[in-house]
């Protein structure tokens, strides 16, 4: 099949539900890099990333025509990505935790740390060495934009589960950072 031009994301999705293969290579390379680093901030670990990546990719490619612009492409396969990384730790059994006295102002409390604590690479290793549940909250809020009503609903917990497992998320965050600074 020769390659056609595809001007907008509309026609490339249309292209996808008719089943042209240039469109579906087109989408996968528009979205694999990006998504790829959402499996993998989620998952920490490179061939569980890209075995997940690549099976969402197959339940996009299935699941094309109930795309019905609701919402942007790349949030949808967004979105699906997100949920094949939760399917990934619900086969584990990820715990979450609730704070029986869990107070939701604690939640947006800012976290005081001077600017010496706030080099990306303490970061990154700081988020990388929480458990799961925790990662994986940080992650679907912090970075990924979701709100707790949203990560509920994508992990199977509950809204207040959600924000605990944030809660303590930064708690722990802000342990390691300090630790992070005293090691240097």
């Amino acid at each position: 099949m020769p390659e056609t031009i595809i001007d907008t994301r509309k026609e490339l999705i249309e292209a996808c539900k008719s089943g042209n293969r240039y469109a579906q290579k087109k989408l996968y390379e528009d979205y694999c890099d990006a998504m790829y680093t959402v499996c993998y901030r989620m998952v920490q670990n490179h061939d569980d990333a890209s075995d997940i990546l690549q099976n969402a990719f197959i339940s996009i490619f299935n699941n094309i025509d109930k795309f019905k612009y609701e919402s942007t492409p790349g949030a949808w396969i967004k979105r699906i990505v997100v949920n094949h990384c939760m399917n990934h730790f619900r086969g584990r059994k990820v715990q979450y935790e609730e704070l029986k006295d869990y107070d939701a102002a604690d939640e947006e409390a800012p976290i005081e740390i001077g600017p010496e604590l706030l080099e990306i690479n303490a970061i990154k290793k700081a988020i990388n060495s929480l458990s799961d549940g925790y990662r994986s909250v940080v992650n679907l809020y912090l970075i990924e934009g979701y709100d707790h009503k949203e990560i509920a609903q994508i992990l199977g917990i509950t809204e207040n589960t959600s924000k605990t497992q944030y809660h303590r998320a930064k708690k722990k965050l802000r342990q390691l950072l300090e630790e992070y600074k005293i090691a240097c």
